[in-house]
């Protein structure tokens, strides 16, 4: 197993609380990403270094391109449509509107176009949250449940399996995936974390290999999910790390969230940099996100 200890560029140097949900919008060469208590959708062009804010007004979870225009945002209050333009919001469904203690957190979406996009109980109280799926037809259907801290989702490059992680229980999880129907099947551990803080955020490369951002774990690793070794670490100067993603115009930098909730003032005079978008330039590829066909 390789071992980095690499000095990240700073592509945004910023106080999110909780920097998240980075993704790569491939047509429009910019990442969207969040701060998830902060309620902001950042919007970053790395050719002119502006990090746009759009305030939603409540927490956000994540973020994905639609390929229609604008973006789609699982929120506090459910899964909205965002014009980038107006800045104008449009609800489409909120599966848990009776449960307000619950906010959405990670999600990303499927080769089909569908938003994926799990919950959790704001403190995070065990096996309050679950995994819903966001079909194009605007229908919503829970997938999987409980789920406590629902994270980082890929698909595998053949599109026959799904990837999970629920940070609670420090694995990633696959399921057997229809890609017509959006069904999921035969679910298995793949993953076992290393020990290394707790799985949070997740992407996949060209070549199918996962990596996964360590929540207090100093750092991004990336697994092979076929065989469930670990077989790199980048190690990073900041602790809580919480997504990342492939960008760029070649999609081999990888641009990295992080966190500085709950740290106290030592924690953050010793990590400057928390809360910041970072970038790092890796010998990997990755992918170009699916957008929301809805």
């Amino acid at each position: 197993m390789k071992e980095t200890h690499v000095e990240p560029e700073v592509a945004v140097n910023i106080e999110t609380i909780v920097g998240e949900g980075a993704i790569w919008d491939a047509d429009s060469h910019v990442l969207y990403w969040v701060d998830i208590l902060g309620g902001q959708l950042f919007v970053f062009d790395p050719k002119t270094g502006h990090n746009r804010a759009i305030d939603v007004g409540q927490a956000i979870g994540t973020v994905a391109p639609r390929s229609r225009g604008g973006v789609m945002v699982a929120l506090h209050n459910g899964f909205s449509a965002l014009d980038l333009v107006s800045e104008k919001l449009t609800p489409i469904a909120d599966p848990e509107r009776s449960i307000p203690a619950n906010r959405f957190n990670d999600g990303k979406c499927d080769p089909a176009g569908r938003f994926w996009a799990g919950t959790m109980e704001f403190n995070g109280e065990p096996d309050r949250g679950a995994l819903y799926c966001l079909d194009i037809d605007h229908s919503v259907m829970r997938k999987v449940s409980p789920v406590t801290i629902s994270n980082g989702i890929v698909w595998s490059l053949d599109s026959q399996t799904m990837y999970f992680i629920d940070t609670a229980r420090d694995n990633v999880r696959a399921w057997d995936y229809d890609l017509e129907t959006g069904a999921i099947g035969n679910q298995r551990v793949v993953i076992e974390n290393s020990g290394q803080g707790h799985f949070d955020g997740m992407t996949i490369d060209e070549e199918g290999m996962v990596w996964i951002a360590l929540f207090g774990g100093w750092g991004v690793q990336r697994y092979n999910p076929r065989s469930g070794a670990l077989l790199e670490t980048l190690r990073l100067p900041v602790e809580q790390v919480t997504s990342c993603a492939f960008g760029g115009d070649n999609l081999n930098e990888l641009y990295i969230t992080s966190c500085r909730y709950r740290m106290d003032e030592q924690a953050l005079q010793a990590q400057p940099l928390a809360g910041s978008l970072l970038k790092v330039k890796v010998d990997a590829r990755g992918l170009p996100a699916f957008a929301y066909a809805g």
